[in-house]
């Protein structure tokens, strides 16, 4: 059963934790999901685990790719790929305007 995300889906949405902190049912609580959605999502490869299948392990960024992807299914009702589609731009433009600030150029 697919819950409404409570944190954002932009902006800051956990500190970040370096290397595999997350088991499939840790990341399926902090994204308010049932265990079977991840497993889905790994298993479609909208989220990427570490590990051998069904002994994933996840980091921190991907508990917030889980979060957008989840935020973008609930909120527009959109097709899980689509949704996996349009966080791989948000994550694309967040990484250019990274580069672009590491340059000095000033951002809205």
């Amino acid at each position: 059963m697919n819950t409404p995300v409570t944190a954002p889906a932009t902006g800051p949405l956990a500190e970040v934790v370096e290397g595999p902190a997350f088991t499939v049912d840790a990341l399926a609580r902090a994204c308010g999901v049932e265990p079977e959605w991840v497993i889905t999502q790994v298993e479609a490869g909208v989220i990427l685990g570490d590990g051998a299948a069904g002994s994933w392990r996840f980091d921190s960024v991907t508990l917030i790719r889980a979060r957008r992807i989840l935020h973008l299914e609930t909120v527009f009702e959109s097709d899980p790929q689509l949704a996996a589609l349009t966080t791989d731009l948000i994550e694309e433009v967040e990484h250019l305007k990274r580069q672009l600030r590491a340059l000095g150029v000033d951002l809205p």
